[in-house]
């Protein structure tokens, strides 16, 4: 297929702009700020919401697995990880409590968060 042939035949209207935020019911958002990633480590993502709800949380994800892990506590609100990587997953939490923390009082203030040191 030639590409003027591809660019005639493609749907015209409500296709989003390349690197544009769209919401889950198709509008396009330019307010929408991306979600900070603090630290990667094994394929596990750990990544925090600004303005979230209350308690202090952060969000993690692992392949298709996902979970919400309390900061203070350091367990899981909700959601589920395989065993091993939940365990590393709190090991890391616990190791860096203090700097999550810091890094929920910033997102709830609109802040710039700070990358924080991955397992190792």
């Amino acid at each position: 297929m030639s590409l003027q042939r591809f660019r005639a035949e493609r749907p015209q209207g409500n296709v989003p702009e390349r690197n544009v935020p769209v919401t889950a019911r198709g509008h396009r958002c330019s307010n929408v700020r991306p979600v900070p990633k603090i630290s990667r480590f094994f394929g596990i993502v750990v990544a925090m919401y600004y303005d979230d709800h209350p308690p202090p949380h952060c969000h993690v994800r692992y392949g298709h697995h996902r979970a919400i892990l309390e900061i203070d506590a350091v367990a899981v609100l909700a959601g589920s990880l395989p065993p091993r990587t939940l365990g590393l997953v709190i090991e890391w939490a616990a190791l860096h409590r203090a700097e999550l923390e810091g890094n929920w009082l910033r997102a709830r203030a609109q802040s710039p968060l700070k990358p924080i040191a991955p397992l190792e």
